[in-house]
């Protein structure tokens, strides 16, 4: 058979990189202007180079930041907010440390100047203040990113010819580090997350690194089919089809679970199990 050999999203990346930047441009200048106001004219280059140590060490944050709403994620498990407040200590320990060492390494190291960044307790405090909104910026942005990404097409992917049979069984991880094997006539449905894809298995969700459309390709076409954007349904777990808005569908599974029949894929879902109006 034909299967997609996914290729990185750079889309992620880009945009964060855009987003960083612009962001460290209007900090500078908000900076200069503060200044400005109370009679202290500060170089914009200098707080500019203030500005993206800070940003850069965020940047680099970010893939702990994409881990732990993959492994705590807040919006099927509220309750997994507490690990995310826990996550601030760490996230602005390493914030600050990090943009001192390299605002040290820059003025002190190469540009020659003193510069003294000191480590005290008021100073942690600070920018602790400070980091608990940036997390819960960055968390928000995290979310909405990815909501905005798969409502968008799915970036090109490359074919490559293999041949083989259809998997029966996918080997997924637990929390706590265990593998277990996942029966594929067990899966009720498969959503699309970022990078991931989400397995739903009797009421229990495991994560594997796939896109969606990949898993589409491996699995049997007429057991799984395409409903949704963001959506793979097993046929032999679907109980009920019904209408629902703006000629969209509305199927039930077995498991209780609901989701769009999108028109873009109703011809396609028809074709292996026929909806009669």
């Amino acid at each position: 058979m034909s299967v997609r050999q996914e290729s990185f999203d750079w889309r992620v990346p880009a945009i964060w990189a855009v987003l960083l930047t612009a962001s460290a441009f209007v900090h500078a200048y908000v900076e200069v202007a503060s200044h400005a106001r109370i009679g202290q004219p500060v170089a914009f280059g200098r707080v500019l180079i203030v500005e993206a140590c800070s940003h850069l060490v965020v940047g680099a944050l970010l893939p702990a930041i994409y881990w732990m709403h993959r492994r705590w994620p807040i919006s099927r498990q509220p309750r997994n907010l507490i690990f995310h407040v826990l996550g601030v200590v760490p996230y602005s320990i390493a914030h600050t440390v990090g943009m001192a060492a390299l605002r040290f390494l820059w003025f002190s190291g190469i540009a020659g100047e003193a510069y003294v960044f000191p480590l005290t307790l008021d100073r942690l405090s600070y920018e602790f203040a400070k980091d608990i909104f940036s997390y819960g910026l960055l968390s928000a942005a995290t979310v909405a990113l990815r909501m905005l990404l798969q409502r968008l097409p799915e970036p090109v992917e490359t074919l490559v010819a293999t041949s083989g049979p259809l998997p029966e069984r996918f080997a997924v991880r637990k929390r706590g580090g265990a593998e277990i094997m996942v029966e594929v006539a067990d899966i009720d449905r498969v959503e699309a997350s970022g990078n991931y894809a989400v397995l739903h298995v009797g009421g229990e969700t495991f994560e594997i690194r796939s896109s969606l459309s990949r898993l589409e390709s491996e699995l049997d076409s007429k057991r799984f089919v395409r409903v949704h954007k963001s959506h793979l349904v097993n046929v032999a777990r679907v109980v009920e089809v019904t209408p629902w808005v703006s000629g969209d569908w509305r199927i039930r599974l077995k498991d209780g679970s609901e989701v769009n029949l999108s028109r873009r894929y109703r011809q396609r879902f028809e074709a292996v199990v026929p909806v009669k109006s």
